[in-house]
């Protein structure tokens, strides 16, 4: 449903389907040029986002000089727009074409994760370029099944659903999300969740991000606590020198339990942050820096945005 209108949301798809329909149809060169210009409109657009960046990467990387966090502030808004052209050729990828786009790096973490028959929890971010690594595992033989929230405008939301369908990868809504994952993982299928995005305290646990707490959702660990499927970090990760992604599986993240069920979702938590955080400071400007992570506070902290 519409929280902004009919008219609105009409405008906003009107402004976004050129956009997508040009970079689909140009050269591919073209488009990449055309795709450097945007990553700039936009972040000159955008001040308040720039700044919820900057901010963050104070909070985050405060011993980082100046002139880099506004050069990881320049490579977010790259990234965005590296996605966005890749997003926007996905009706002409195919099993033949996707190796010019990514590649794997650690598919054997996947491959034997997978051959303990419980299914796969992918840990995944806004890092990188998450659209693409889901529609790659499914090109390269593995349909999977991704959790994700409905966009606010529902004509973008229907495009964005159909481009993410395009090579048999299946859609969990975030509100139906516990019944359906548990299906997917019974019949051992993957499920892809994104962990990095600000949690209400009603919804999540603090954990220590970066040095300051976040509230984390905690959906991914009770999931994987309750199912013991492993849980594998993956991100779609540009590498500028092969001018293509690398679709990086690492490692499962080792998921403890005890008999204090409020504790291992906590430590658990933290557990995966951690590695996210590792993951993260590895490829900096390639997180979304713009998002404002730190929102929810413990009780009695002062908000840190304006």
């Amino acid at each position: 449903m519409s929280k902004h209108g009919a008219l609105r949301d009409l405008a906003e798809w009107a402004a976004v389907w050129p956009v997508i329909k040009t970079l689909e149809n140009l050269p591919l060169p073209v488009a990449q040029l055309e795709c450097r210009v945007l990553a700039r409109v936009l972040q000159v657009s955008t001040p308040r986002l720039a700044r919820v960046a900057r901010r963050n990467l104070a909070l985050a990387l405060p011993g980082t000089p100046e002139p880099e966090r506004e050069a990881i502030v320049t490579g977010v808004y790259e990234t965005l727009a590296r996605s966005l052209l890749s997003f926007a050729r996905f009706p002409q990828l195919s099993r033949s074409t996707i190796a010019t786009w990514i590649r794997y790096d650690g598919f054997e973490h996947f491959r034997r994760a997978a051959q303990k028959g419980k299914g796969v929890l992918f840990l995944t971010a806004h890092l990188g370029n998450w659209e693409l690594s889901a529609l790659a595992h499914a090109l390269y033989g593995h349909p999977m099944h991704i959790v994700v929230r409905p966009l606010d405008n529902p004509y973008l939301d229907r495009l964005v659903a159909r481009h993410r369908s395009l090579a048999g990868n299946r859609i969990i809504q975030k509100n139906e999300s516990p019944r359906r994952i548990l299906e997917a993982l019974a019949a051992n299928h993957a499920v892809g969740m994104l962990i990095d995005q600000n949690a209400s305290p009603e919804n999540g646990v603090f954990v220590d991000f970066f040095g300051v707490k976040a509230c984390a959702s905690t959906g991914l660990v009770k999931i994987a606590l309750r199912t013991g499927a492993p849980v594998i970090p993956g991100f779609a990760l540009w590498d500028a020198g092969e001018r293509r992604y690398v679709l990086r599986f690492w490692p499962p993240v080792e998921i403890t339990a005890s008999n204090d069920a409020e504790a291992d979702v906590r430590v658990n938590t933290q557990r995966m942050h951690t590695v996210l955080e590792q993951i993260i400071r590895q490829y900096p400007d390639q997180w979304l820096w713009i998002h404002r992570r730190w929102k929810s506070r413990p009780p009695g902290e002062p908000p840190i945005y304006e």
